[in-house]
């Protein structure tokens, strides 16, 4: 149950980054709402997963899932660079959270 929480929180922190990035350029209710919403409940369901797992884990991991996920949106729809470092730098996030999954 404590995965499926941190799994919540790192898409609910996606969605939170999403928001802050429509929200800085056109503020509206929508992305407002997106932006806080998002932060809300991905702090409420990380929160709930430390009942389950180790703080130290679920906040890794949902710092990782949530920083791999935002630069890949970010990559996808917003334009940002796609330079081989980068790729290289995400790949290494994704390894290290897989790592302290496996080991938990």
């Amino acid at each position: 149950m404590g995965w499926l929480f941190v799994t919540i929180a790192a898409i609910s922190e996606i969605v939170g980054v999403v928001g802050l990035k429509l929200f800085s350029q056109r503020k509206n209710l929508r992305n407002g709402g997106l932006f806080v919403g998002g932060f809300a409940l991905s702090f409420a369901f990380l929160y709930q997963a430390f009942g389950y797992l180790q703080l130290s884990i679920a906040y890794a991991v949902w710092i990782g899932i949530g920083t791999a996920g935002a630069v890949l949106i970010n990559m996808i729809f917003f334009g940002e660079s796609r330079s081989a470092t980068r790729i290289v730098s995400l790949l290494l996030i994704i390894i290290g959270v897989t790592g302290l999954k496996l080991v938990s």
